[in-house]
């Protein structure tokens, strides 16, 4: 049993100030061998601080870290790997220009008797590598062309490689598909057997449940507490995280949709999309499931126009947008939030209020000149309804946690009054507080009148908030269910092709 086991790693009294801000308020935590310690909070508890404190690129301003019971310093990242601590960020810190075996030799890179390069030496050893956690990746390939899961298991394998005795994983399934995630499972189970201690941090509850043996919660810099996640159930985690009681994160009044807002008819990439045909009503939200790969994002940017249709049509209020570009697709009445909203939505180094205005610069300017007071008026407003705090008007948008800078990219297109909404993974990688919260703006969205499309990986949350769901596969619509009578079996059931009989669901 790993409580009967002294701490491999021990923090005490940790504290971390930014100026008046305090991020870390005498933190403890502490980690077993052998064991996953989930570590949990809404976006700004003070989860992201703690780790960089420990991987050596933050210096804590009070208390002690330990290993094995000896107290340590830790003052860059090469001091973390010397007392065998790994890190595998949601950010990548992998470099996509080089090849997968240059990156997993980074640094330790194999040598000849003439002190070059030995390339065969680490293709061999970066296979190896690969093997060892079951990743099935061609060393050769250059490692930007991988998916983004996939770029992750190489961190992984580097991260296993050097023997770490302490691995945090930071958020490791975001990216992942289901097979992905499975085998970075298989991968856990395997190094808590080796007696690693892993510290697991992530707010998809279900995978917390499935791996963790302990689940401590910040809430605003401090630690709230640390649980056997026997003794507990997951309101009760709900509950520390936030202070308060959540209920039921997906409940929504009955919806009574109006006329047709988005007509999909035949809708086609040429290659691997398509046709797809559908339609979302006024007031109405409707779900698209389906495994990574299913062609959901690339359905919603051939509607937004971001990637070239080869056929098919796209109506909204009946009228066909026949100019196939984002511009044309704004100007007609739609908008998307993008699954990865730091590289396709937001302008990282510029202001919050200029992140929400942008989008609606022609409506706030006169005679070609932008209006600065509107502008700021109409950004302040966005951010009184999102519940961003005024104060972040000027910083940068990057300034803001995951949950915050989704919010801003929501507030844009509340600004535009669009009547189609397009929501693709709108809660990837925010918080259950900023889930609820996103969750009420799609409810306001269709109390509004708008038609929402939304598009997540996450069964219960497509189920919860849809009025229908739309199943894809292979780049097709293989069946609509009715999200009142469906359950999570039966979209797997059709996302993977093993749907024995229509169950309800009405085939497309």
């Amino acid at each position: 049993m790993t409580q009967d086991r002294p701490p491999l790693l021990e923090l005490t009294g940790v504290t971390k100030r930014y100026g008046a801000t305090t991020a870390l308020d005498g933190v403890d935590f502490d980690l077993r061998p052998g064991e996953v310690h989930a570590l949990m909070g809404e976006n700004g508890a003070g989860k992201s601080t703690l780790m960089k404190i420990l991987s050596g690129n933050v210096a804590r301003d009070a208390g002690r870290i330990a290993i094995d019971g000896d107290p340590v310093e830790i003052s860059g990242p090469r001091d973390a790997a010397a007392h065998g601590i790994a890190i595998i960020h949601q950010e990548l810190n992998t470099v996509p220009a080089m090849t997968v075996a240059d990156n997993l030799a980074l640094g330790r890179e194999p040598r000849t008797r003439w002190g070059s390069l030995d390339r065969r030496a680490a293709v061999r050893e970066a296979r190896e590598k690969l093997e060892h956690i079951g990743a099935d990746i061609d060393p050769s390939r250059e490692l930007g062309s991988l998916s983004v899961g996939m770029q992750q298991m190489v961190e992984i394998a580097r991260a296993v490689s050097e023997n770490a005795r302490v691995l945090v994983l930071d958020e490791p399934t975001a990216a992942l598909s289901r097979g992905e995630s499975l085998q970075l499972y298989r991968l856990v189970e395997e190094m808590r057997s080796r007696g690693v201690g892993l510290v697991y941090i992530s707010h998809r509850m279900e995978e917390v449940w499935q791996l963790a043996d302990r689940i401590t919660v910040f809430r605003d810099g401090r630690l709230v507490g640390t649980r056997e996640r026997a003794d507990v159930v997951p309101d009760d985690i709900v509950r520390m995280m936030v202070g308060r009681d959540v209920g039921d994160l997906y409940g929504h009044p009955p919806r009574h949709p109006g006329e047709v807002l988005l007509s999909v008819d035949g809708l086609t990439d040429g290659e691997l999309i398509g046709p797809v045909s559908f339609t979302v009503r006024a007031g109405e939200v409707v779900g698209m499931s389906g495994l990574i790969g299913a062609g959901r994002t690339e359905t919603c940017r051939l509607i937004f126009g971001a990637d070239s249709a080869r056929g098919g049509t796209v109506q909204v209020r009946g009228r066909t947008i026949r100019a196939r570009s984002p511009q044309a697709a704004v100007a007609a009445g739609i908008a998307m939030v993008p699954e990865d909203r730091k590289a396709q939505a937001l302008f990282l180094i510029h202001s919050v209020e200029d992140n929400i205005s942008v989008s609606s610069l022609r409506e706030l300017s006169r005679w070609s000149v932008v209006r600065r007071g509107a502008v700021r008026a109409g950004a302040r407003e966005q951010m009184r309804k999102l519940g961003i705090r005024e104060s972040a008007l000027q910083l940068p948008v990057a300034a803001l946690s995951g949950g915050n800078q989704q919010k801003a990219v929501l507030g844009r297109w509340l600004m535009r009054d669009a009547d189609v909404v397009i929501l693709d993974e709108p809660t990837r990688g925010v918080d259950v507080g900023a889930r609820r919260e996103i969750y009420e703006l799609v409810e306001q969205l269709a109390a509004a009148g708008k038609a929402v499309l939304v598009v997540s990986s996450d069964l219960p949350e497509v189920i919860g908030v849809s009025d229908r769901v739309l199943v894809m596969r292979e780049g097709r619509i293989v069946a609509e269910l009715d999200s009142t009578t469906t359950t999570e079996e039966a979209v797997m059931s059709h996302a993977t092709g093993t749907a024995s009989s229509p169950s309800g669901a009405q085939h497309v």
